[in-house]
């Protein structure tokens, strides 16, 4: 038991790491992990995943605010939608097969995928026109960029586009039971224009507000495993705390670069799920 322990401390430390990077809940390394190489019941996997994601955002989200790189004008107002989302998704689960929703969005994230290929050189977005709500609502920010090694304002484009993004992504996240962190990040660098360091860190300041809702039921359930998601919340939390360092080290482009493989692979596993191949 003591070995298994630690090998869970061991993948969810690599999991905390590249969730702070990306702006993931680190499930996409964690339930592979236990299931598939520590046999693990999916269950108890789901749950400590849940419980990841809360560790990551945690572990995260002190570093990104603290830095300002977070904004967190643009993850409140998007948690809105995404929370909404997530209700609707809860309601509609039993009336729509998911093998249908899992085709849909897998193409859609692999159009998104190449989205982010073709704009893989681009370190900070260009010509980027605010709008009229991002200006109402204060939503436009800055940071200071340690690689660059200058402070970066940004514009917010795309509002309607992204919160409706959040909205489909909180649908998601309730109809399939998983992680809408890679929708929130696509929807923030794609639609809404914002820097790839921006977007992340608000991703992960959101997931774990989303993440926190779902836990009290998987804990009602008794799929919350102490002996899995201890070493499992641990491990995160030291990863995030070092995924986060890592971050401000890295470039945008970078940091993009490694997120389109991330997401071809969830795209790819959606669309197979969806095949049933």
């Amino acid at each position: 038991m003591v070995l298994t322990s630690l090998e869970i401390l061991a993948f969810s430390f690599i999991a905390g790491i590249f969730g702070a990077l990306l702006g993931l809940g680190g499930g996409i390394i964690v339930i592979p992990a236990l299931t598939l190489l520590l046999g693990v019941d999916i269950k108890y996997a789901i749950g400590a995943s849940i419980v990841s994601v809360i560790a990551t955002s945690s572990g995260a989200a002190v570093a990104y605010v603290r830095d300002k790189i977070t904004n967190l004008r643009i993850g409140m107002f998007l948690e809105i939608a995404t929370t909404t989302g997530a209700i609707t998704g809860a309601y509609i689960a039993g009336l729509i097969s998911p093998k249908y929703l899992y085709i849909i969005f897998g193409i859609v994230l692999l159009y998104s995928a190449l989205a982010m290929l073709r704009k893989r050189h681009e370190e900070l977005p260009q010509n980027v026109v605010s709008h009229p709500l991002a200006k109402k609502l204060k939503l436009e920010g800055s940071y200071f960029d340690k690689v660059l090694n200058k402070e970066v304002k940004y514009n917010v484009a795309g509002v309607y586009s992204g919160f409706g993004t959040m909205y489909v992504a909180g649908v998601i996240s309730g109809l399939l039971g998983i992680g809408s962190g890679i929708f929130k990040v696509m929807a923030m660098d794609l639609l809404m224009k914002l820097p790839m360091k921006v977007s992340t860190a608000t991703s992960n300041f959101m997931i774990g507000v989303t993440a926190a809702a779902s836990a009290g039921v998987y804990l009602m359930r008794g799929y919350i495993d102490p002996e899995i998601a201890g070493p499992v919340a641990l491990g995160v939390l030291l990863g995030a705390t070092l995924g986060t360092r890592i971050m401000q080290k890295m470039r945008n482009t970078t940091i993009r670069k490694i997120f389109i493989p991330v997401l071809a692979y969830i795209s790819i596993q959606m669309l197979i799920k969806g095949l049933g191949v």
